[in-house]
């Protein structure tokens, strides 16, 4: 059918049809939980050894002195 002679319903379920499809968004979205979850990891981690590197350096600091 050419756009000249489709009604505004077909040209609607056209678009619809379209957007339906898309799933470009979907995968940004999966890409930021992916993020979200990696910093989540990052964040847990330094915040276990977060004590222990903060005295190493402290050690490194005095022997430096």
């Amino acid at each position: 059918m050419s756009n000249e002679k489709m009604t505004l319903v077909e040209k609607a379920q056209v678009k619809f049809l379209t957007f339906k499809n898309d799933d470009s968004g979907a995968t940004a979205i999966e890409y930021g939980l992916i993020a979200a979850g990696i910093s989540i990891v990052i964040i847990g981690a330094l915040a276990l050894v977060g004590d222990s590197l903060t005295a190493m350096f402290q050690t490194i600091t005095d022997a430096l002195a």
